[in-house]
């Protein structure tokens, strides 16, 4: 018998991007001060430039980062993801892109991890329009 996969799980998050040098000790020092305020980081990206690094970051209370960000005098920009956990397979990313893509929703980027041997990965998603892909995304419940 066939072990059934859940349907996936479908939610919007706030993703707080910051600006930092990149330079040793840059992100390490943004990791200490998340853990001292008791901020657990539940997704992360970095991309980066000749002077900067853009680190985008999905938290545990993304309200507290933003005031400690601000505090220390570092530029956020806070936008909405949507956050799909899924499983671990061939073809789930092209299964989400098709169903976007049929609802004009455009992803304009998506990091995403998971070990090879996980059953589930996490795909983090930023899109033209977050409500939308919740409704793309989300199929109704069967009666």
């Amino acid at each position: 018998m066939k072990a059934s996969n859940p349907a996936p799980n479908v939610q919007i998050a706030t993703q707080l991007a910051i600006f930092l040098e990149n330079r040793p000790g840059a992100l390490a020092r943004v990791c200490d001060a998340l853990a001292k305020a008791g901020i657990n980081i539940h997704a992360v990206s970095t991309s980066d430039t000749v002077d900067y690094s853009v680190v985008r970051l999905v938290l545990s209370d993304p309200r507290k980062a933003l005031f400690l960000f601000e505090e220390h005098g570092t530029l956020v920009v806070e936008s909405d993801v949507v956050l799909i956990e899924s499983d671990n397979r061939p073809g789930t990313l092209a299964t989400v892109a098709e169903r976007l893509s049929a609802g004009k929703i455009n992803i304009e980027y998506l990091y995403s991890s998971t070990l090879p041997q996980n059953r589930r990965g996490l795909l983090v998603l930023r899109v033209s329009d977050a409500r939308k892909a919740m409704q793309v995304l989300n199929p109704p419940a069967a009666s």
